[in-house]
């Protein structure tokens, strides 16, 4: 069809003027002249022959390079100026650059995860996919929040080309209709799809009963846990722990009856919960409480300088006469320099600083089964806290050292960003404690409290710390951290 349509224009160029065939022949016989006078001043020059090598190797090698050159630039990607673009509705068409050339997923895209609100209507869906792939964006995956109020929250782990600003696919998705639009930095954990994460979550709660709220964040996402005691130290019953069995939701903030006693508490305040999210985390919680109280039951021997072997092993609430009669035998300063209080008030931290809701603690017993030391580790909110306890006559032989190395293995397995230990300035021990870990750390005094934050890398730091489970903690009151090394 191309060719009849374009046959007419080759038979209007066949009939030529008898001048133009003239000029042609013109110009043929002056090339002829040309060449011939060229090649007699050559061939009869003094250097004719050379001459007449070297320029055939420089046709040689000029047509060479032009046949590399032609090759090499066959397969490149367009130029900027042909990548293709797209208008949102909410804002000016994307840059050139928002389009990157397909030489490899990996080597210039970034991971995103998204999450908007599109109306619950056939199209919706199918016009925000359009959006995302006029931008050059690729889905991994894809996840759906129904809301009973109507609509749907779409989840999205997104590839996208690593020059596109994610001010521009927030413009791309809003035009397309989404509302709500929250983005954020994803990384290779990510790309677990959501069936085997969830059981994965399921083996780790059901294996440990201090997996529960490192669990929930990791279902949730960046949040924040507290976890509220159905008592007070004084002994009291606390109001804030009194929860329904069906739970609370409220947009940002979650409410769970916690097995063990009291409630949990999650707020996520600049993204709202979605029904969904709060089915998943009533499962977890229900599995928990079917399944009761347990603790890894693995021991690891320590061995002092001096010959004597220790046993490190996870402990809970059923070690809280042995952490008493502990705190019997250790010295008014010790104490003191553990809990910053009264020590009178000593043995009323121990009960849920031993509640695997609230932390991991490590204890260190000697072959008699005598407890001589206590290591936590705590939430405090959105930080982690270590905090040690030993007994005084077994202090400086390096107990605290071990403990804390494990403490900080725990919280790397955890995915912590870094631990914090609050101290007193002149106990040099906690300090040497810190410093031996190898860690960068930060120091900040304040009326004679030190505080020492120890920034974690896992990669550096998982090499040289001893295995530790992942740690949860202790929310709320920032607790004191402190001991002899």
């Amino acid at each position: 069809m191309t060719e009849r349509m374009h046959a007419p224009a080759h038979r209007s160029h066949r009939h030529h003027h008898w001048r133009r065939d003239v000029v042609e022949l013109a110009a043929l016989f002056c090339a002829v002249a040309v060449a011939d006078g060229i090649a007699n001043l050559v061939v009869h020059g003094p250097s004719g022959p050379v001459m007449l090598v070297a320029s055939a190797v420089a046709l040689l090698v000029t047509a060479a390079f032009h046949t590399w050159w032609a090759r090499r630039h066959s397969h490149a990607p367009p130029p900027a100026s042909t990548a293709p673009t797209h208008t949102g509705a909410a804002g000016p068409a994307a840059t050139p650059a928002a389009s990157t050339p397909d030489d490899g997923p990996s080597a210039t895209a970034s991971l995103w995860r998204m999450r908007t609100t599109v109306r619950d209507e056939p199209g919706s869906l199918a016009a925000l996919c359009s959006a995302l792939a006029g931008q050059a964006v690729d889905i991994l995956t894809l996840q759906t929040h129904p809301l009973p109020e109507g609509g749907t929250v779409d989840e999205f782990l997104l590839r996208a080309p690593q020059q596109l600003p994610p001010a521009d696919l927030a413009r791309a998705v809003s035009g397309a209709g989404g509302r709500d639009t929250w983005i954020e930095r994803a990384d290779a954990h990510d790309l677990v799809d959501t069936p085997t994460r969830l059981l994965g979550l399921a083996t780790r709660t059901a294996l440990d009963t201090a997996e529960l709220p490192l669990a929930l964040r990791r279902l949730l996402g960046r949040c924040t846990i507290h976890s509220i005691p159905a008592t007070n130290l004084s002994g009291r019953p606390n109001v804030d722990a009194d929860t329904p069995v069906e739970g609370v939701l409220e947009a940002t903030v979650m409410r769970l009856r916690d097995p063990s006693g009291g409630a949990l508490t999650v707020e996520r305040p600049h993204l709202p919960f979605t029904p969904t999210e709060f089915a998943r985390a009533r499962a977890l919680v229900e599995l928990d409480a079917r399944l009761g109280p347990r603790i890894p039951r693995s021991q690891d021997v320590l061995t002092l300088p001096e010959g004597n072997d220790l046993t490190v092993r996870r402990a809970d609430q059923a070690d809280l006469p042995a952490a008493r009669a502990m705190h019997d035998r250790c010295s008014e300063r010790t104490l003191g320099l553990r809990y910053h209080g009264p020590v009178a008030d000593a043995d009323r931290y121990l009960d849920h600083l031993l509640s695997p809701r609230f932390g991991r603690t490590l204890a260190v017993t000697t072959a008699s089964g005598r407890l001589v030391a206590l290591g936590h580790l705590l939430w405090d909110g959105d930080e982690t806290e270590v905090a040690l306890l030993i007994e005084d006559d077994w202090q400086r032989r390096g107990i605290g050292s071990e403990l804390l190395r494990r403490l900080v293995a725990m919280a790397v397995e955890a995915g912590c960003a870094s631990v914090y230990a609050v101290t007193h300035s002149s106990n040099t021990g906690m300090v040497a404690a810190m410093r031996g870990l190898g860690l960068p750390l930060d120091y900040l005094v304040e009326e004679g409290t030190l505080v020492i934050t120890a920034r974690l890398d896992s990669a550096a730091v998982g090499s040289r710390l001893p295995y530790g489970r992942p740690g949860t903690g202790r929310p709320g009151q920032r607790q004191q951290a402190d001991s002899e090394r």
